[in-house]
């Protein structure tokens, strides 16, 4: 008998690198089990979701296989902002989508690259992509996409939901900002909302290009595109506009609030200044004055008189306070 291979150079299971859901155009979708993935062909109704690890090698020579060398690089390739590219019948879709429980300082965002064409939809991306779709829930309720561009819309729109408890977040620490600046404790306003406009310009370069992403597929001549389908888009276009109207009033928002800390550090500083200005009016007679009649030489009057000190001392005390009085009169106080 011969030996069994090392576990090291057997085939890992697909479903660690390959997930394959069929919809059947009414509303209706079916995961495939490992047994018919290994077997799997195009259907002639409906359309299949092709989900794979990006990473995994297995996936890599499968996309390979399936849409030839130039294409899956596209698919596989890191990319920093969203894009639609248009091939005749055919269209690669980037997504960037917030990591699960991030913080809006640190999105964490997750690609997804996506190849329509009829029939099937192919993404490469390290997310679940079953989890994240909700998949389970539209076997429930037989309210699956109907359509390739219908299952990118529903993607966007869930990116969308993933968008927006980090904006509600963000307009929450914002609204805590100005609440201090208000009751005068914001020592550390500064530096906060620094960090708030940063994260804010992070999130639009996030928004911004999924918007032109989808309006631009909207737009395209794709015959696997109907009128509803584009209807879609322009819906998860619109939707994810709005995010962006959201965050571009946070900034102005931002805008205004960084505005109002140097106005109340400009105040602070002329109230400083003017105090001195008093200060300095106020000890400026008595201080020519004392220098006056602290020069040693001859003639001084009262220089021998031992009461001529506290006589001055009353004198300049008397000089300073209707000074001060006359600053406080003019409002200058």
């Amino acid at each position: 008998m011969g030996e069994s291979q090392p576990a090291s150079n057997q085939r890992p299971p697909v479903k660690d690198w390959l997930t394959i859901v069929q919809f059947d155009g009414r509303g209706g979708v079916r995961k495939l089990t490992e047994a018919e993935e290994l077997e799997y062909t195009q259907q002639p109704k409906g359309f299949a979701l092709v989900a794979g690890n990006s990473r995994a090698p297995e996936f890599k020579v499968w996309l390979k296989k399936e849409l030839g060398d130039f294409n899956a690089d596209l698919i596989t390739v890191p990319s920093t902002r969203s894009r639609c590219t248009v091939f005749e019948d055919k269209a690669l879709v980037v997504l960037r989508v917030a990591r699960p429980g991030a913080e809006p300082e640190d999105v964490g965002r997750q690609l997804l690259s996506l190849w329509l064409e009829k029939g099937r939809v192919i993404i490469a991306s390290e997310l679940n992509i079953v989890e994240f779709l909700g998949i389970s829930q539209w076997q429930q309720t037989h309210h699956a996409p109907l359509t390739p561009a219908d299952l990118v819309a529903r993607l966007a729109l869930r990116a969308a939901d993933r968008m927006e408890p980090l904006i509600e977040r963000m307009g929450d620490s914002l609204d805590t900002i100005e609440e201090g600046l208000m009751l005068s404790r914001g020592s550390d306003s500064r530096s906060r909302l620094a960090h708030l406009r940063r994260t804010l310009i992070s999130l639009r370069r996030l928004i911004w290009p999924q918007r032109d992403v989808l309006s631009t597929l909207e737009i395209e001549e794709l015959p696997l595109l109907s009128n509803r389908d584009r209807v879609r888009l322009r819906e998860a276009a619109g939707r994810t506009a709005r995010l962006g109207d959201e965050l571009q009033a946070l900034s102005e928002r931002a805008v205004l609030v960084h505005e109002q800390i140097l106005d109340t550090r400009a105040e602070q500083m002329n109230q400083t200044m003017l105090v001195l200005a008093a200060v300095t009016v106020v000890l400026m007679p008595l201080t020519v004055i004392s220098g006056i009649l602290g020069m040693n030489v001859a003639g001084i009057p009262f220089a021998d008189n031992p009461f001529a000190f506290w006589a001055v001392t009353a004198g300049l005390a008397v000089l300073g306070g209707a000074l001060f009085f006359w600053m406080r009169s003019r409002k200058w106080l």
